[in-house]
């Protein structure tokens, strides 16, 4: 008798899980503008939910070190392969686009360079400096990966004095085997440990999915570490599965869910907590550092 196929059925999307299509004129001039200067955005390349939002109030987040990944994480949309050469004129192109759309905040971000010895450190010290050179009143906030621990990578990128330091925690430690394949949970928290302690000045950010398997005790005790580790910036979302080739969805959380991890977020001590639905790491980066800053 041949063995049953056994099939995930993945919960039905509920209706306050919606974003906006991509278009409208500002969408249209920041495609252009990328294309133009050869940049990628991981709004594109990680398909997220939020970019006909985001791209339309003139917001977007570059990523650098090109566009194909070497980890193969299993919620992530970014292509998976072998690396691209470094481009050192990159820097340089990034800076340009903010200067010609005028941005008064950036986020920029990588994807894992696991062929560096520094993971691609150098080139994002030499955009945060292209940026300040031209565009001197933008804040920048860089979201980078973990540099397989290496603390001589991360004083690299400190060393050009980001506004913002952001690195995603992603997911609770018992799920990191199957969601984040070649990272560790304890080197994800000491690199943001280190650093408040390379210097204080420097806002520090992290973020989470919800919906891959985890329990709600076992996202406070993430967010306790987080805080215990020195972050000061939290951003919650729901994952959203990018096509069938990537891990399920176990749940969909309620808005009134994500509303109570705000609430937990800021009893532990956070200075600023984004939870909903739709939050990614960069939605209202500018207003999340406005807010933790009051």
């Amino acid at each position: 008798m041949q063995a049953a196929m056994l099939v995930t059925v993945q919960p039905r999307r509920p209706e306050w899980i919606k974003s906006r299509l991509p278009g409208g004129p500002n969408y249209h001039e920041l495609k252009v503008l990328t294309n133009r200067l050869r940049l990628h955005t991981v709004c594109e390349s990680a398909r997220c939910p939020n970019l006909g939002e985001c791209w339309e109030q003139r917001t977007a987040t570059f990523m650098i070190l090109g566009d194909v990944c070497t980890r193969r994480c299993g919620f992530c949309a970014v292509p998976k392969g072998a690396p691209l050469p470094l481009d050192y004129e990159e820097p340089e192109r990034v800076a340009q686009a903010v200067a010609q759309l005028g941005l008064l905040y950036t986020v920029v971000t990588s994807v894992n360079r696991d062929d560096r010895r520094d993971g691609g450190a150098e080139i994002f010290a030499l955009t945060i400096q292209a940026i300040r050179h031209i565009r001197p009143e933008c804040r920048v906030e860089v979201l980078i990966p973990d540099f397989q621990g290496s603390m001589e990578a991360l004083g690299k990128v400190l060393a050009a004095r980001p506004d913002v330091l952001n690195h995603n925690i992603e997911t609770v430690p018992r799920l990191y085997g199957r969601v984040r394949p070649g990272a560790r949970y304890e080197q994800s928290l000491r690199l943001i440990s280190e650093v408040r302690n390379f210097d204080p000045a420097i806002a520090t950010k992290s973020g989470m999915m919800v919906g891959l398997g985890e329990e709600w005790e076992e996202i406070l005790v993430t967010m306790r570490d987080l805080v215990d580790h020195g972050c000061q910036i939290l951003t919650i979302g729901q994952y959203l599965r990018p096509s069938p080739d990537h891990l399920p969805i176990s749940r969909y959380y309620t808005p009134e869910e994500f509303a109570e991890l705000k609430r937990e977020g800021e009893r532990f001590g956070f200075l600023h907590v984004e939870s909903g639905p739709l939050v990614r790491s960069s939605y209202h980066a500018r207003n999340q550092l406005a807010a933790a800053s009051r």
